[in-house]
């Protein structure tokens, strides 16, 4: 896919705060690219820059080619979802629509805006709302109000601030599925703010992990998950235990205990402490003791559905997590816990980079 959208070298500070320092990401025509972190990471300032609602210190913002890093907000050609959706609750699902045409002067003729109008109620899911109230709606409806408003003057990139966050778990996997397929149907490029690993994982086509203002990884939910390049990734994605070791030729080294395969990061060298980062899927108990076995007793098990994730203390490595059948063990049982093979491959990392 080309290159539609480039952020370039992006530089905020908010007085002595780095918000955003040295950002860089590109979007192809019609991806959809999740900014993901923590509070504080960077990821709305990185949005809202991208908008044109905050200044840049330095770096450009490029649509095609265009340098609008210069332009205001209405020049862009943006469509902005609020975290709250900002809807006019004193108009209709429609007039709510429409403003997003007039806001811009791109009603046309009445008939014309309601052509529109219809449409996009359509690509949402939404026909026949159009008198509604919006104070009569659902949150998950509220959500799509906002979308269409966006969609509305056609804009030539969609950013997206954290939409579902006000929606209860079920009602946020129901309208994540829609909300992915409106985008994909119209084929514009996306960018949004979470800071739910779900929400990221299943709407973005590529994931960009933001952490204290930098840009940590940028890649699909399966290369951050499986290949996580810094030690902040692969603790933030997913699941996982961090176990001192040092590192040796043939592997990790856990302390008192065996050695395990791992891939370890440029900046560890042979002989030094470091921290193997290991997913609970790459763990399995085995019966008997074997050379690469940790010995272990449960601490707790934690049930979901067709596996369990059980809390096992070791004397070797400390507490460390497996993901196993629910039978597989019960609390207070004396496990091994070893390599798990075809697992996600642990990593290794200097034992001085912080998380």
């Amino acid at each position: 896919m080309s290159e539609f959208l480039r952020l370039e070298a992006l530089e905020k500070r908010f007085g002595a705060l780095a918000a955003v320092r040295n950002v860089s990401l590109t979007a192809a025509a019609g991806e959809i690219v999740a900014l993901l972190g923590p509070s504080g990471s960077g990821k709305t300032t990185v949005l809202r820059l991208t908008a044109g609602f905050e200044a840049l210190d330095s770096g450009r913002i490029l649509v095609e080619g265009e340098d609008v890093t210069g332009l205001p907000p209405e020049r862009r050609r943006f469509g902005m979802v609020f975290q709250h959706y900002a809807l006019f609750p004193h108009m209709t699902v429609g007039e709510n629509v429409a403003f997003g045409l007039t806001a811009r002067g791109d009603a046309g003729s009445p008939a014309a805006a309601r052509k529109r109008v219809a449409e996009m109620l359509a690509l949402t899911g939404l026909s026949g709302f159009e008198d509604r109230r919006v104070t009569e709606l659902s949150g998950g409806q509220q959500q799509r109000v906002a979308v269409a408003r966006a969609l509305a003057p056609s804009p030539r990139v969609l950013l997206l601030d954290e939409p579902l966050s006000n929606l209860d778990p079920a009602l946020r996997e129901k309208t994540r599925r829609e909300l992915r397929r409106a985008i994909r149907r119209i084929g514009i490029t996306t960018l949004f703010v979470t800071h739910e690993q779900e929400e990221a994982f299943e709407l973005g086509d590529r994931v960009a992990v933001l952490n204290a203002g930098r840009l940590e990884q940028v890649g699909t939910p399966e290369e951050l998950f499986e290949k996580p390049e810094t030690r902040f990734v692969a603790t933030f994605i997913g699941r996982s235990s961090v176990v001192p070791v040092v590192w040796e030729s043939s592997g990790a080294r856990l302390p008192h205990g065996p050695v395990w395969p791992a891939i370890p990061d440029a900046a560890v060298a042979e002989g030094s402490d470091a921290d193997l980062v290991v997913r609970p899927e790459a763990l399995e108990f085995t019966a008997r003791p074997r050379p690469d076995a940790l010995p272990g007793e449960v601490a707790e098990r934690r049930y979901a559905g067709r596996v369990a994730y059980f809390r096992v203390v070791t004397e070797a490595a400390g507490e460390i997590e497996v993901l196993a059948p629910p039978l597989a063990a019960r609390d207070g049982d004396r496990v091994f816990v070893v390599p798990a093979p075809g697992g996600p491959v642990p990593r290794v990392f200097p034992r001085s980079e912080k998380a």
